[in-house]
């Protein structure tokens, strides 16, 4: 496929349309080794999309197949339309942020971003130094043009990184978990200054990490990557609070994964009733019945003034001992031990709570009653 005159297949020649990137069953094996299987996405125009999942999962091929990098076995990669799949990346609509910042030690900030306009012999100088001030602006480093890259912090230089990317102006950027290198407060910096970035400038963000919090803080929507397949899309509020599977529940955010039973109502209506063990009773709202697995967070369980003796008998409350405290700032989480209600014995199970009242902070080994307050997930076992 030939490229459109701005030298890009996806480029300013194709209709737009409001799917940006799309990838239509792509697949791909090395030798014996399947990568990516049969993965099917859309990534809307303007979109902060981010693919998330464990070291291994495929999530960066994924990434390198959108950007050419990699030739997909099987399937389409299209971008604003255009057919791209057999394309190099030189010719695509694309930037990639790597891991790593590859900047180039012997130019200045201003030459680094400038590099990919110089490398393009249709950009005159005067319009490349304007684009290179207005991404230095941007990234709000309009006074750093003529120094080094190695006087610089590393957020300063993931900045440059992020710049150079833009420069081009490309309708997709590509990040390979940019800010994995970064200490745990400047990657919250960089995080809002992504967002921002994102939201100063047209065409979509592609993301991809394994770190979960950072991705449902900056995102739109969310793909969950598993074994080479994507077993969940949605916006951060949906894939934390509905998670398709349990490993998707575990993997997104804190969770405990019990085995109960959900009952249905003894009438026509009403609600169906989840036990777990002979320590939780709770109403549910869910489609699944007999043998589940099912998922409480951290933020479910909170302390109650219920009579430890009569726990048992009201909706969602259970006694338990406390394994263990770890004080975390606005909240005290704690590992809990439930009680079985016929004999006074510990359960052999444990669960998470996250009680953000430490006025009075329990110890371990104090028993105390609890009740499940929020809206536990079921899946069918």
């Amino acid at each position: 496929m030939d490229a459109g005159t701005d030298g890009y297949v996806g480029g300013a020649d194709s209709a737009p349309t409001d799917v940006l990137v799309e990838l239509d069953g792509v697949r791909k094996t090395y030798r014996d080794t399947t990568a990516v299987a049969d993965v099917t996405l859309r990534v809307e125009r303007g979109e902060f999309f981010t693919l998330v999942g464990p070291s291994g999962c495929g999530k960066t091929t994924t990434l390198r197949l959108v950007s050419g990098f990699e030739e997909a076995t099987d399937g389409v990669v299209r971008i604003d339309g255009s057919d791209v799949t057999g394309v190099s990346p030189e010719h695509r609509d694309t930037n990639l942020v790597f891991q790593h910042h590859a900047l180039f030690p012997h130019m200045t900030v201003a030459e680094n971003v400038g590099y990919g306009l110089r490398k393009d012999g249709g950009v005159s100088t005067d319009e490349r130094e304007r684009r290179v001030a207005e991404m230095l602006s941007l990234v709000d480093l309009d006074s750093y043009g003529d120094r080094s890259t190695a006087d610089l912090s590393g957020g300063q230089q993931q900045r440059v990184a992020l710049a150079r990317a833009l420069v081009n102006e490309p309708s997709v950027l590509l990040l390979d978990e940019p800010l994995s290198s970064l200490d745990r407060k400047l990657r919250k910096q960089m995080q809002s200054e992504l967002r921002r970035l994102h939201d100063a400038v047209d065409g979509s963000f592609f993301y991809v990490t394994h770190d979960q919090e950072l991705a449902m803080a900056m995102s739109d929507r969310i793909g969950v990557m598993r074994a080479g397949e994507i077993v969940q899309i949605g916006t951060p509020e949906e894939v934390y609070r509905e998670p398709a599977s349990p490993f998707v529940a575990e993997f997104v955010g804190d969770t405990t994964l019990l085995d109960g039973r959900v009952e249905p109502p003894e009438s026509g209506g009403g609600t169906p009733t989840l036990t777990v063990g002979e320590w939780l009773s709770v109403p549910i709202e869910t489609d699944a019945t007999g043998s589940v697995t099912v998922s409480i967070r951290p933020e479910m369980v909170d302390r109650t003034d219920a009579d430890p003796e009569a726990a048992a008998d009201v909706d969602g409350a259970f006694t338990a001992e406390v394994r263990e405290r770890t004080f975390q700032g606005e909240s005290v989480r704690y590992r809990l031990a439930p009680i079985t209600a016929t004999d006074g014995s510990t359960a052999d199970v444990e669960l998470q709570a996250s009680i953000r009242s430490a006025d009075s902070p329990l110890a371990p080994g104090e028993r105390a009653t609890f009740a499940v307050t929020g809206d536990p997930v079921a899946f069918d076992a």
